[in-house]
């Protein structure tokens, strides 16, 4: 569709932009369904985050992807926030709705989503979260969420961030959970104890593609791994997983499900996840 003086314009901020496949997979998404939208990355330096939001006011831009560094300093610039950007603290999302900056988080749901359409849904189920950062806690916010909520075991690889993310929870949640440092016997005892295991580190992205933090010979035939790591689209974990008889969830799973959930705060439409899925995997083989 060609641009026109009504085209709505939707971007990614955030520094660097330039390895984003944001825009090809929202293009492909506006295009499938005929909307006269375009998406564009803005590369946006640290500290300019207000800046970016009064520039998508005054220029009318319908939304932004937001990603490093902005995800925390965007927020005071913003005037309401989703119930998951206020839990989280953090926001990968904004919608211009007659020139009100509404601000949301979409990983924790469209992680959650992944999991459905892999018919791994972990309401009610014994979850072990590796990780502590910004994926994580938006899962386990988002997990808290949920009816019945999860019974989650956390290990964190970072101290003094795995301590904020239990003190929040407990602040804000009433999600039962256990939180210690990642190490040979607390993981043993959480691979045995859990029915869902969801990686949510760097560990195992590329380059580094022959790392995994959880050996082998702990994964069994009736675990569901989940790994948020997309590049490579098969991990070194999702590769022993698969091996042991375990259900896996690839990480563009999520990737590509919570760009579907911006997608639909944009435009209002259900966002036609096949396309955005094969974009997303035809330009990650590409690169490759």
């Amino acid at each position: 569709m060609a641009i026109s003086a009504k085209t709505q314009i939707c971007a990614v901020i955030g520094d660097p932009v330039g390895h984003s496949l944001s825009p090809q997979i929202h293009n492909a998404a506006f295009a499938a369904l005929g909307l006269d939208f375009v998406y564009v990355a803005f590369p946006v330096a640290r500290g300019q985050a207000g800046e970016a939001a009064r520039a998508a006011r005054a220029l009318g831009l319908r939304g932004l992807s937001v990603t490093i560094p902005h995800k925390v300093d965007i927020i005071a610039h913003l005037d309401e926030l989703d119930a998951a950007a206020q839990r989280t603290g953090s926001v990968n999302t904004v919608v211009n709705r007659g020139g009100k900056l509404f601000g949301c988080s979409t990983d924790g749901p469209g992680a959650l989503r992944a999991l459905a359409a892999a018919s791994a849904n972990p309401a009610g189920r014994r979850v072990l979260l590796l990780g502590t950062g910004g994926a994580a806690r938006a899962l386990a916010f988002a997990a808290a969420a949920l009816d019945p909520a999860p019974e989650l075991r956390i290990l964190g690889i970072e101290r003094d961030e795995m301590e904020r993310l239990a003190r929040d929870l407990r602040a804000h949640t009433k999600l039962r959970f256990e939180a210690e440092p990642l190490g040979d016997e607390a993981l043993a005892r959480g691979m045995a104890w859990a029915e869902i295991v969801i990686h949510a580190t760097p560990v195992g992205m590329t380059p580094k593609v022959d790392a995994s933090l959880i050996p082998h010979r702990l994964i069994r035939p009736e675990h569901v791994i989940f790994d948020v790591v997309y590049t490579p689209l098969e991990t070194k974990l999702l590769r022993e997983a698969r091996a042991a008889g375990a259900r896996t969830v690839a990480g563009v799973g999520m990737f590509v499900q919570q760009a579907a959930i911006q997608f639909e705060l944009w435009t209002g439409r259900d966002a036609p996840v096949d396309v955005m899925t094969e974009t997303v995997i035809r330009a990650l083989g590409a690169a490759r």
